[in-house]
């Protein structure tokens, strides 16, 4: 076995994850990616659901490769999307389903919580923007459905506690995932007991909150003998969004972040939350960060609209021109939107494109009801939504600096779509900030970083940060 230093981030999204093992080499951080696997909402009794056995046997799976390959870990840690939970009983066992943030069962339960606190008084008290997915109304659905499962309940895990649980027996509830779901104070830093008694929660399932950087625990004797090692699990920041902040290579106390994939995350980082009626019509959210620092952001579509048409066009969609050997990628996309002659812009942030049947059409749709040229070919399509995405930022960062009576001189973007390189240079053209660009794998080396700072490897988050940007050659526009 390596005497070298390996650390574990596994790091599960709505989608797929992957175990990524990192080092520091030479003074830069290094990593690989050791496995990948699949993850969607399941199906069961009319009801979107999470697989958390199948999920827990391909973390198993990623580890055991890591055994395989003479890579073991000094420690571990696992992220997840926000929100989602799992009830144990007093034995540790699940209760009930895995309910998945987009089931329908949260309809109409913001009603019933806001009998109980007014909505802006909501936000005043947790700065939390409204999803109607958040865990208050999960909880309430919970509470009004199934009243008998929150009753035998005796804990409650967010997704990654529970899969930390289940990998060492040690139950920690971490601060930044619990942020997430509208029932933390963000002056005390700590669940709010009285709100979660007023709405008739079982006060007995939230206990103290871990910041990232806490030791859980080590591997149990049995995950042991699975996984062919021991090792120390630490908790990263487990909300996804939380560890790719991290990332942010930047030392400046005034940053600007996008964490752009899917959805394009767009915010700042703060000392503490505004929770101002200002900074609620704006939909600004307060979510906790790594060392209480509070990550103030918008979350705002992403590009989910390009990966939209992305795949009707290969799926055949037709059009005038169109001669059958067309290249869709991503890459080619944004070449030749760059050559299209279009303007027009739509407001991406629009809920006409949060499901449509076809992206294609609601894009052209928008620019016909507001008179703007309609664009055809792929090509006039691309140029359309990324002009539209840059327009987005701008109007964001506006709203930022407007609130927050900061200034910023430029934005990080991180994670996947600090890849797309027009996109970039256009968001630079529309804002008139300086753009770095990169890591794309922001959220597994944030994960890895809180590790790393547990471990003495770095002295906190700045010389972290300031590593990040010599390890990843940060492309600036």
């Amino acid at each position: 076995m390596s005497d070298t230093r390996y650390y574990l981030a596994i790091d599960i999204g709505a989608s797929s994850g992957r175990h990524i093992l990192g080092k520091v080499e030479n003074g830069k951080i290094v990593y690989e990616e050791i496995h990948r696997f699949y993850n969607g909402m399941a199906e069961e009794d009319g009801h979107k659901i999470w697989d958390t056995e199948s999920l827990f046997n391909e973390i198993l799976a990623g580890m055991k490769k890591c055994h395989d390959i003479g890579k073991v870990p000094v420690s571990m840690g696992i992220d997840t999307w926000g929100v989602d939970y799992v009830l144990l009983d007093g034995k540790g066992n699940k209760l009930g389903k895995s309910y998945a943030y987009r089931d329908s069962r949260t309809t109409g339960m913001d009603k019933e919580v806001y009998k109980v606190i007014p909505e802006n008084y909501l936000y005043e008290r947790t700065g939390i923007q409204k999803a109607i997915f958040n865990t208050i109304y999960q909880l309430e659905a919970s509470l009004r459905q199934e009243p008998e499962t929150l009753e035998k309940a005796e804990s409650f895990l967010m997704m990654p506690d529970y899969f930390h649980f289940l990998l060492t027996g040690v139950k920690k509830q971490e601060y930044t995932n619990a942020t997430t779901g509208q029932l933390v104070n963000p002056e005390t830093k700590k669940w709010d007991m009285e709100l979660i008694e007023k709405l008739g929660f079982p006060t007995r399932l939230f206990g103290e909150l871990s910041m990232p950087g806490t030791f859980v625990g080590e591997l149990t004797k049995e995950i042991q003998e699975k996984v062919g090692f021991n090792c120390k699990v630490v908790l990263p920041a487990t909300h996804d969004t939380g560890s790719a902040v991290m990332s942010v290579p930047s030392v400046l106390d005034d940053v600007l972040y996008i964490s752009s994939g899917t959805w394009s995350l767009f915010g700042c980082e703060a000392l503490s939350a505004d929770c101002s009626p200002k900074a609620r019509k704006a939909n600004f959210t307060n979510e906790g960060g790594y060392d209480y620092r509070f990550r103030f952001l918008k979350n705002i579509m992403g590009l989910w609209m390009i990966q939209s048409v992305k795949k009707e066009f290969e799926e055949g969609y037709d059009y005038p021109e169109k001669t059958g050997n067309e290249d869709y990628s991503f890459a080619n996309l944004c070449l030749e939107a760059e050559k299209a002659d279009i303007d027009s812009i739509v407001d991406a942030n629009s809920e006409a494109f949060l499901a449509p049947d076809s992206m294609i059409c609601a894009v052209q749709k928008e620019c016909e009801r507001t008179g703007q040229k309609v664009p055809v070919t792929p090509w006039e399509i691309a140029r359309v939504i990324y002009r539209s995405l840059a327009a987005c930022y701008q109007k964001a960062y506006e709203e930022i600096e407007e609130i927050t009576g900061r200034s910023f001189d430029a934005i990080n973007i991180v994670g996947g779509g600090s890849n797309a390189d027009y996109l970039n240079r256009l968001t630079a053209q529309f804002t008139g900030k300086k753009i770095y660009a990169g890591p794309g794998e922001a959220t597994a080396i944030g994960n890895l970083g809180a590790q790393m700072i547990a471990d003495g490897l770095f002295e906190g988050l700045t010389d972290f940060r300031s590593c990040v940007f010599e390890s990843f050659g940060v492309k600036e526009y």
